[in-house]
């Protein structure tokens, strides 16, 4: 419709058009989906929404064709037909924009629902759903379409941790490494498209989102730190590569997207003929590949636009060594040989013309991937991450600040648009796991600053939690308090597990006490629809412990400190903070009365500020660890 010449000349005599990009505003987006749900029972986008000029909505709809077409109405009937009620009945329809107006202030205020007391119940409750919405055949949970969720893995590893159930393990596991040998994952470049159109993992929407690809580094390294297993960590490592070879702006931010089309056909850029690969890999290697990665000449997809006959998707559907056998090959000689085919074939790719990409960098998304980064550089050790994960929140503590207030976004040396609660919230969470990373105090001093003005702009002093909007976002018919989670974790629930981890290394009782109202207030939320609050119900697990404060007495530059450190990081310990004392250090209340012994470093575990005895070795740590 919008690429109708008559229907802009229409639209352009007659309305005042304004198009939102949903992620610059994602305040808009929210308050006018709300009204599309409202008056048609379902959202999705695109959408158009029919507002008065006081901007209260009267009609609205997602998809509509130019012309009639399958019982929707047609773009031009629909647009002619809202001026012929504006121009005649125009009381009827200001009456029913206040109504919905009404419906739609009423619909985000009713997001909180307190209830009973917290407790661990919430968490097993939550397993227990998503073990009976799971795949048992290609993982996930529930049919296709079939969307990552990062907050699904992350609750069932940690009441598989509470209770020993590795069933439950077991099941996020499965799904993780499906997802790793399935179309969703790029085989050759690294990282993850946004999600799969069919129950197997093979076809893709071929978009790759920044903070999908954030949130699933982060998974795959919490596998890795449970199994050990070296896929888990391949798959994290080639993500982060992928990010920063791909999405990275010169300036140290991170870019938000890259589209699924290039050339006007979606998955182009990725997609693989067998005859392209006979002609660049010689016939042998073609069809060591090609058993490998399941190309067939037919193509392996089907699919409704004629571009992609005989199109292959790389994916792995058997095990390697399955693979290997019945090609009467070691499997570390198949491993080498693909790594050299895959090195060729991404020189070839490279020349290709690649997607569309969306360079904003916002604060949000780059919090994320600032925590990927960051606990990256815990688990592996690559300098590279660490360095990335830096500058990245040095570039938004000098870009994209106006004084103290986070501005949302930042493109072509312009920052602007207030930060919303997400801004905040995500980057507190980054915040600590960068010092977390680096043991550099300056972190948690821009993370106290970070709650002081996340505080005075979004708090909700009346019923407690944060609101998305602050003072600075203007012209609003509501105000949002949205605690579920999207795509993204809510903010909610991020802000939650923050003040939890800040207050810990503050020993700030303030913080605690907001963190704890947040998530009171959705005990009700959190008990009656678990699947919806996922990223919550982590952190009321933080909350409710056990949870571990570690401080690691010495010399970080000292060889037997670092490996303390790095026997801390490779263990899956989620519910702890970590703090490095050494003489430079500035006073923490955690630091009181620890020291290294005799000379050695030594690292105290402590619960609830009831600290265990120091232990000096790697194994005495990972035997008080596992306790």
């Amino acid at each position: 419709s919008f690429e109708s010449k008559e229907i802009a000349e229409f639209l352009n005599s007659h309305f005042v058009n304004i198009k939102v990009d949903r992620e610059e505003r994602p305040d808009i987006d929210d308050i006018y989906m709300s009204a599309v749900q409202i008056m048609t029972g379902s959202g999705g986008w695109p959408m158009s929404v029919f507002l008065t000029p006081d901007l209260k909505p009267f009609y609205a709809g997602t998809y509509f064709p130019p012309e009639d077409h399958y019982g929707r109405p047609g773009f031009k009937n629909v647009i002619a037909s809202i001026i012929r009620s504006w121009e005649g009945n125009r009381s009827r329809i200001t009456d029913s924009a206040e109504e919905i107006t009404g419906y739609i202030r009423q619909s985000m205020q009713a997001a909180s629902k307190g209830g009973n007391e917290l407790t661990n119940d919430l968490l097993a409750r939550a397993a227990s759903e998503l073990a009976r919405a799971h795949d048992p055949a290609y993982g996930g949970f529930g049919p296709a379409p079939k969307f990552p969720s990062t907050p699904a893995n992350e609750v069932l590893l940690r009441q598989s941790l509470h209770s020993k159930d590795e069933k439950l393990r077991d099941l996020a596991l499965f799904t993780l490494r499906k997802m790793a040998c399935g179309g969703i994952y790029d085989q050759l470049g690294g990282g993850f498209h946004r999600y799969s159109v069919d129950a197997q993992w093979l076809v893709p929407h071929f978009e790759k989102m920044l903070y999908d690809n954030a949130q699933l580094a982060q998974a795959y390294m919490e596998a890795y730190q449970v199994t050990q297993d070296p896929l888990f960590a391949r798959i994290a490592k080639e993500t982060l590569e992928y990010v920063l070879r791909d999405l990275r702006d010169p300036a140290g931010g991170f870019h938000s997207a890259e589209d699924a089309d290039s050339e006007g056909e979606e998955g182009k850029f990725y997609v693989w003929t067998r005859e392209e690969l006979e002609s660049l890999l010689g016939a042998e290697d073609a069809y060591l590949f090609s058993t490998y990665y399941n190309v067939r000449p037919e193509g392996n997809f089907t699919s409704h636009e004629p571009y992609h006959a005989k199109q292959n998707i790389l994916h792995v559907p058997r095990p390697p060594e399955a693979v290997a056998s019945d090609l009467g090959m070691p499997l570390e000689a198949l491993e080498a040989r693909m790594e050299g085919m895959r090195a060729r074939l991404m020189e070839v790719r490279e020349r290709r013309v690649r997607p569309g990409l969306d360079d904003k960098v916002l604060v949000s998304w780059n919090a994320l991937m600032i925590s990927a980064f960051a606990r990256g550089y815990q688990v592996f050790g690559n300098d590279d991450y660490r360095s990335a994960a830096t500058r990245a929140a040095d570039f938004i503590l000098t870009q994209m600040r106006d004084g103290d207030r986070l501005l949302h976004t930042f493109r072509n040396g312009k920052a602007q648009i207030p930060g919303f609660l997400d801004d905040y919230a995500f980057f507190l969470v980054a915040l600590v796991d960068l010092y977390e990373a680096t043991f550099d105090p300056r972190w948690l001093d821009e993370a106290d600053k970070i709650v002081k003005r996340m505080n005075a702009e979004f708090w909700d002093e009346e019923a407690g939690g944060y609101f998305f909007t602050g003072g600075k976002h203007t012209n609003l018919i509501a105000r949002n308090k949205s605690m579920h989670d999207g795509a993204e974790p809510s903010g909610n629930a991020m802000a939650a597990l923050g003040l939890l981890r800040l207050a810990r290394l503050r020993a700030n009782e303030e913080y605690q006490r907001s963190a704890q109202r947040i998530l009171e207030i959705n005990e009700q939320n959190m008990a009656g629809a678990p699947r919806g609050y996922l990223k919550m119900i982590v952190a009321t697990d933080f909350l409710l412990g056990p949870t571990r404060e570690v401080v690691i007495a010495g010399d970080p530059n000292h060889g037997e400190t670092r490996a303390l450190i790095n026997a801390l990081h490779s263990r899956f310990v989620p519910n702890k903070v970590v703090a490095l004392k050494t003489n430079a250090s500035p006073p923490l209340p955690l630091f009181e009365g620890k020291t290294p012994v005799d000379g050695k470093p030594a690292v105290y575990v402590c619960r609830d500020y009831t600290c265990e005895a120091p232990v000096m070795t790697v194994e005495a740590l990972i035997i008080g660890l596992d306790k």
